[in-house]
């Protein structure tokens, strides 16, 4: 894929020094690191020169050569990991990089929290990009064994969908939703108690519960709801009255409803 166009490799090279306002600077030391982490072989240490001129350069060769490292770079770029320490601002670099890559007929997406590069015309409407999960289990679930089990439905639920059981991935991230929230209800200090026993709430009144004690947004909250219908399909008798079977794009919504709602009841979760 190295045919890139030089005004894209000189937009690269601006975002991997990141001089613009709002992207992780790089100093003259970081820039052969960066490309070592990218993938590249043979990297050689800055020359003292201006930074922008030296990647340019060196991306350019590096095309050249038919190495395939201008998308190692473009892939590191997009990776959540350069920006453990300044999280903010992996939004500026994204929204900059997904601009660049459309004018190539290119996009980012992600498989499993990964970036990688799928072709993109701009005259079809873009499929939106799924809610990533940010959070551990442990973040949100106190009890081992229960975190254990969470995981599990996760994992189960992710190879359900891989494999075209898109039904099945959603029954499971339906029983995973409905745990959690029934855990938050039993551990979590509520404004606002429910009136019965988390066990023996519906998942509906589980939700709303999370809602009104802010542990979970607005957004959350509706994307839970409708989870909470396809779940229902479990029934088949369900399924043949609502004349509708679940397919990619309705297990990855609920994908996206579940990492939103761990999200959220991450970041809620007192820290005592």
């Amino acid at each position: 894929m190295d045919n890139f166009d030089d005004s894209t490799l000189e937009e690269l090279a601006a975002m991997v020094c990141g001089d613009e306002p709002g992207m992780k600077r790089r100093a003259g030391w970081e820039l052969a690191p960066f490309l070592r982490r990218a993938g590249w072989e043979d990297v050689p240490d800055h020359d003292g020169s201006p930074r922008h001129r030296w990647v340019h350069t060196i991306l350019c060769e590096r095309q050249e050569d038919q190495t395939g490292d201008t998308e190692r770079v473009i892939l590191r770029l997009a990776n959540r990991r350069e920006y453990q320490q300044q999280p903010a601002d992996y939004d500026a670099v994204i929204q900059r990089l997904q601009e660049v890559l459309a004018l190539e007929g290119l996009r980012i997406d992600y498989r499993k929290g990964q970036p990688f590069l799928i072709e993109y015309d701009p005259d079809e409407p873009p499929r939106p990009q799924r809610v990533e999960l940010k959070v551990a289990i442990t973040d949100i679930v106190s009890d081992p064994d229960l975190a254990r089990a969470v995981q599990l439905r996760l994992d189960e639920a992710r190879i359900c969908q891989e494999h075209g059981a898109y039904t099945s991935a959603v029954i499971m991230l339906g029983s995973l939703l409905e745990g959690v929230l029934v855990h938050a209800a039993d551990f979590r200090t509520a404004t606002v108690p429910l009136t019965r026993p988390a066990r023996d709430t519906r998942l509906q009144d589980l939700i709303q519960h999370a809602h009104t004690n802010q542990w979970i947004d607005q957004d959350a909250k509706m994307a839970s709801d409708l989870l909470r219908t396809y779940r229902n399909l479990v029934h088949p008798l369900a399924e043949k009255r609502a004349k509708h079977s679940a397919d990619f794009d309705t297990a990855d919504l609920c994908w996206s409803t579940v990492n939103a709602v761990l999200n959220d009841l991450a970041a809620s979760h007192p820290h005592e």
